[in-house]
């Protein structure tokens, strides 16, 4: 039987603060972005680089991007 991963903080790990954000430039690459759709009306979204959103012009919602992860509910969105 495999033993589970040790996911305890090390000493060296102690005091360094909380892990790292995604920031702008590890959100996935821009293919991956053309080819996700508007929940609502199954129409492609356009990215917002400086806003960090999906936007959905046909509805007039803006869909976040949270840690290099679009949010694709509706509840979530934006409207505009």
């Amino acid at each position: 039987m495999t033993q589970p991963p040790d996911h305890s903080v090390n000493d060296d790990q102690a005091g360094e603060g909380p892990a790292p954000v995604a920031s702008k430039a590890m959100l996935a690459d821009r293919s991956m972005l053309e080819i996700l759709i508007c929940p609502v009306t199954r129409t492609l979204l356009r990215y917002d680089y400086e806003r960090q959103e999906l936007i959905s012009e046909a509805v007039r919602l803006a869909f976040p991007i949270r840690g290099g992860v679009p949010v694709l509910v509706v509840d979530e969105a934006r409207h505009f």
